[in-house]
């Protein structure tokens, strides 16, 4: 039996990195300025940071169903008899709710493991099917140990410019001049199905020192209970020397771990602006 990994450009994962790995990924549509282009293939996320910079109007959406319908066939032609599909989370998008009806239409060949993850948290998931996969495991078992691990991840997000949360609807207009005016930076949290208010810290450091904080103290709860985990960074810099140096704060809390740094897909930047930071730890599944 041989068996797929398919995901979305969601998880951050660039099509290069995707070829190496054997993994099958979904462009997300993304409009600019009524004008649509498809995340990873004609749209790179530095370029969609630009265009936030410059407020320039944009909105991302889901696959439609012939895309996937598309993609799978494609997949399964290849001489696959079967794909496990990891969407981003079915609290953040209809995505994943389209695809498991889909599914429907690939009875024993489409399997849709909803792991409630988006960005780095999600590219954590996809690791754990290959490993899964390596060990012999099959579609319908990959899905079932993907959601069975699947909540035991968080993510954390700073953001810079609180004027993008305003825009998204997520704060009111009075608080974003309130909070501009103190200078406050909200710390955003994504686990589970939804995005949520974590912290107001004052100031872009404070705010960074916050967050490396709370992602020490999640990643030291899941080692206490005898789990190896994944750590991963994120942001929508538009600076790379504020990546850098972003990457080496972290990396002074975590010496001893791997960190990866994926850009914060469109889904996630279109609501927090350009100069976005964040982290996410996963538990690492093991047999």
């Amino acid at each position: 039996m041989k068996t797929a990994i398919v995901s979305d450009s969601n998880c951050g994962i660039s099509k290069s990195e995707a070829d190496d790995l054997g993994l099958f990924v979904l462009p997300m549509p993304v409009c600019i300025e009524n004008t649509f282009y498809h995340e990873g293939i004609d749209l790179d996320q530095k370029n969609f940071f630009r265009h936030l910079a410059d407020h320039d109007k944009n909105l991302t959406s889901q696959p439609t169903p012939g895309d996937l319908l598309v993609m799978w066939e494609n997949v399964l032609n290849q001489g696959y008899d079967e794909l496990v599909y990891i969407p981003m989370s079915s609290g953040l998008s209809g995505s994943c709710y389209t695809a498991c009806q889909m599914a429907g239409e690939f009875p024993g060949k489409v399997f849709v493991a909803d792991v409630h993850r988006i960005s780095v948290t999600q590219r954590h998931a996809i690791r754990d099917a290959f490993y899964l996969l390596k060990h012999g495991l099959g579609a319908a078992s990959i899905k079932e140990e993907l959601e069975k691990n699947a909540l035991n991840s968080i993510i954390f997000v700073g953001v810079d410019d609180i004027d993008y949360l305003k825009r998204g609807g997520r704060i009111t207009p009075a608080a974003a001049a309130m909070a501009s005016v103190l200078n406050i930076k909200p710390l955003l949290i994504i686990g589970g199905n939804k995005i949520d208010a974590y912290e107001k810290v004052r100031g872009q450091k404070n705010c960074e020192k916050r967050l490396l904080k709370a992602i020490e103290e999640r990643a030291s709860r899941f080692k206490s209970q005898g789990y190896d985990i994944r750590i991963g960074i994120a942001g929508s810099f538009l600076d790379e020397a504020d990546l850098s140096d972003w990457y080496g704060r972290a990396k002074e809390v975590f010496p001893d771990d791997e960190l990866l740094y994926d850009p914060l897909t469109c889904s996630i930047s279109s609501h927090v602006g350009p100069n976005a930071f964040g982290m996410g730890v996963s538990v690492k599944i093991t047999l």
